[in-house]
């Protein structure tokens, strides 16, 4: 019986793309409009999160998170989750309970009305294949980071085509090194399952995302950053192989 659900709610899929579609243009909409009010993106993230939410809730998606007494109020971070998922996305928006300001690919910004949004919350876009366009959105997070707000950074750059963590990149640990600001990495369990890279279906489930301790970052230097890059890769591999050795899928 819970197999035949299952199917029914991916048949559905083309239903719940065109309502979070809708959802997304309306709270788009809002985002611009608090933006003019409001200053410092804080309100327009809020915004975003209820989005987030919403996304989820129409998917069918189940949340749950580990970890949150690592997060120390007032202090700013670069949180570094893995990235399996579309619904890496929502999920961080939603349940990750703090301030913080995207570090994403520039062809999101793109998007009509949902671009326009992000860059009027103060999201910052990054331009994989312009050296110089991403070492310029760089400089604009490291005075974001000065300024006290928190960003996120996918430092494997995209979504995994395999369900394995990729290799890193170096822009992250750059910026982690000059700033001398922790680095939490965060794992994100299930997502993978829901929506993969490449598939337009969407499947209800179950997500974990795990917060670790922060890494500080003050202790890596421009020459050792590629130890603080090992460091963090291996507490996301270590964590999905514990749960492989326990049998947890999320």
């Amino acid at each position: 019986m819970p197999l035949i659900a299952n199917d029914i709610l991916v048949a559905r899929t083309p239903m719940i793309i065109f309502e979070i579609i809708l959802v997304t243009a309306f709270m788009a909409v809002m985002v611009i409009l608090v933006s003019f009010v409001t200053t410092g993106g804080d309100t327009a993230h809020k915004v975003a999160r209820i989005w987030a939410k919403c996304i989820l809730a129409l998917s069918n998606i189940k949340v749950g998170v580990k970890g949150l007494s690592n997060l120390k109020p007032g202090r700013s971070y670069i949180y570094m989750p893995n990235h399996m998922s579309n619904f890496d996305i929502p999920v961080l928006q939603a349940y990750l309970p703090v301030q913080f300001r995207w570090l994403a690919k520039a062809e999101l910004y793109k998007i009509p009305i949902f671009g326009y949004a992000m860059k009027r919350a103060g999201y910052i876009s990054i331009d994989r294949f312009d050296r110089k366009s991403a070492m310029e959105s760089l400089n604009k997070v490291a005075k974001i980071i000065r300024d006290g707000v928190s960003v996120i950074i996918f430092p494997e750059g995209t979504r995994s085509r395999t369900n394995k963590v990729q290799p890193f990149k170096k822009g992250g640990f750059f910026l982690a090194v000059d700033s001398g600001v922790p680095i939490i990495p965060i794992i994100i369990r299930g997502t993978e399952r829901i929506m993969p890279k490449k598939q337009m279906s969407i499947k209800p489930g179950n997500v974990t995302l795990e917060i670790t301790r922060p890494i500080n970052s003050s202790d890596y230097t421009r020459e050792t950053k590629d130890d603080l890059m090992e460091k963090v890769r291996d507490i996301i591999l270590g964590s999905f192989e514990q749960n492989k050795k326990n049998g947890v899928l999320c």
